[in-house]
């Protein structure tokens, strides 16, 4: 196990490289940390950031985590977001992972900034030349929990998931195919029905090629009409000044539709005057940390 605070042990795990760790701060009488490891699914270096509640000094915590969105890194939740306080009031291990492979070495990965790097949609790709790196749906729900769960304080029975964007799309989908995996799942302006809009149709078609019913396997609204698991309860905040709101990219309408018809329970709040960005998150990430909290520590 990862020491806490300053000093580090690194050893192997299942066969993996050690964590390196890159930096750590102490942060509301916890520690924000950021580490590198060797993935097996991406075939990568990958960074993940953890937020360690003081809590974890003593005890085993539960573990929220956050997929971030289009373009960004480990970095901009935890710099932006403002998770800290609540996490540590509430015992959270917060891990925040990239969001996607990086320096692949793929043609075309740094083409545009809602494919390849900084895009990896949290599918398991199945196109050339994608497939072997990108793997993201694999890597968020079963190689870093692993990791997480074998090299820091986590309780390993109590998982949450939230996201924003394309990160919001991955904690949906993420929850949906994995009944009973996380306690509670949360999202701040998700795309919501990706086959729809022209993200996801960008993005499934190059990972997913062109059969569209491969597509649904990662769509929140499709996989919602034929969700049979335990209990989900679902919060979801939506800026209404969102741009991509009104440019047809998020379509939350069709998701609620979709839950209300399968009885899942859905908060959805349609935040006045508020945009796409991390202000809009940073508003309202203690209501998000509260609300898995109520589960996690249940």
């Amino acid at each position: 196990m990862l020491i806490f605070g300053g000093r580090l042990l690194q050893r192997a795990v299942n066969g993996a490289m050690a964590l390196t760790q890159v930096s750590s701060n102490k942060c509301c009488d916890g520690y924000q940390k950021v580490f590198e490891h060797d993935s097996s699914e991406l075939k990568c270096k990958m960074k993940f950031a953890i937020y360690l509640p003081p809590k974890a000094e003593s005890s085993k915590c539960p573990v929220l985590y956050w997929l971030s969105g289009l373009t960004c890194t480990e970095q901009n939740f935890i710099t932006k977001a403002g998770s800290q306080q609540a996490a540590s009031e509430h015992g959270i291990i917060v891990v925040a992972p990239d969001t996607s492979p990086r320096g692949c070495n793929i043609e075309g990965e740094e083409e545009s900034w809602d494919f390849g790097t900084g895009a990896g949609f949290y599918v398991n790709a199945t196109q050339e030349p994608w497939k072997t790196n990108y793997r993201m749906y694999s890597y968020v729900t079963e190689e870093l929990p692993r990791l997480i769960n074998s090299n820091f304080p986590a309780d390993p029975e109590k998982m949450s998931i939230s996201g924003h964007s394309m990160g919001g799309h991955g904690a949906l989908i993420c929850a949906l195919k994995n009944p009973g995996k996380y306690k509670s799942v949360s999202a701040f302006a998700p795309i919501c029905n990706p086959i729809q809009c022209a993200w996801g149709q960008k993005a499934f078609s190059g990972y997913l090629g062109a059969d569209k019913s491969t597509w649904e396997l990662y769509d929140a609204t499709v996989l919602a009409e034929s969700y049979s698991g335990p209990e989900l309860d679902i919060l979801i905040d939506q800026g209404r000044d969102d741009q991509f709101l009104s440019s047809s990219q998020l379509l939350p309408d069709n998701l609620i539709a979709a839950c209300s018809k399968k009885k899942i329970p859905v908060v959805f709040r349609l935040q006045q005057g508020y945009d796409h960005s991390y202000y809009f998150i940073f508003s309202f990430i203690n209501d998000h940390i509260k609300h898995h909290a109520k589960y996690l520590n249940a």
